[in-house]
């Protein structure tokens, strides 16, 4: 018996990967988060599969249900949306699961960043512009951030960032990265990315908080804060360069 940590991906249920689908199908338990995994995806799994939602379940009542599942033989498909390696709280259950001997592993799916980069139609690392992307989020009413990542330090470095459970505190955002980034800097917020529902807010860290409040957005999107979205005066990757040397790897 396994439990599979699986990436349901950002939204759309054609975004799940293959091996996420097949493992999904085979599976006679599965796990999922009700308020964010789309209920399309419950019709991979077996007929008779145990459905479980968790959104109402803590972390003792989840592992709970799969020590049973280990105790019945039976495989557990555990779904999470976007990726299991960005902020999927999959590595406390994965703590618990080693302590009770249950093996597991994951299955990797499409994450937030790259279906908003994808609905943007942006690259978001241009050659010359911007190489690095920083994954983070803010601390508020969650678990605190650790020494050193709060918004103002990160921001320092001027890379593109990618803010999750940001929107609500848009306020905070602006006024943290104002004096790295300038009130020109552009910024997108993609909403329900991916899904029939998806919104994409453009502008600058001068307007995007009003578009935000106006627009009603408080939660499932991830704010994107970088020069690379408005990039268009750039020099041509040498991936591709004619001078290339192609027989050096």
């Amino acid at each position: 018996m396994t439990v599979y940590f699986i990436g349901a991906g950002p939204g759309a249920a054609d975004l799940i990967t293959v091996r996420g689908a097949r493992t999904l199908a085979a599976a006679p338990v599965c796990l999922y988060a009700g308020s964010l995994v789309p209920r399309e995806l419950l019709a991979e799994c077996p007929a008779d599969a145990r459905l479980v939602d968790t959104s109402q379940l803590n972390l003792d009542e989840i592992v709970a249900e799969c020590v049973t599942a280990h105790e019945a033989g039976q495989d557990v498909a555990r779904l999470h949306s976007g990726d299991p390696s960005i902020f999927s709280a999959v590595a406390e259950q994965m703590r618990r699961l080693d302590a009770a001997g249950i093996p597991y592993e994951v299955v990797p799916g499409v994450p937030a960043f790259a279906a908003a980069a994808a609905a943007l139609k942006r690259e978001l690392t241009v050659p010359t512009v911007g190489q690095t992307v920083i994954l983070t989020r803010i601390a508020q009413q969650a678990t605190p951030m650790p020494p050193g990542e709060d918004l103002a330090t990160l921001g320092r470095s001027g890379a593109l960032l990618v803010l999750h459970l940001a929107t609500r505190y848009v306020d905070r955002v602006v006024d943290e990265l104002l004096p790295h980034y300038g009130a020109g800097c552009p910024v997108a917020v993609v909403a329900m990315a991916s899904r029939p529902d998806e919104l994409i807010l453009r502008g600058t860290l001068a307007d995007i908080a009003g578009q935000v409040k106006e627009a009603g957005l408080v939660r499932t999107a991830v704010i994107v804060v970088g020069r690379t979205l408005g990039a268009e005066q750039f020099r041509d990757s040498h991936l591709y360069s004619p001078e290339r040397d192609r027989h050096v790897c």
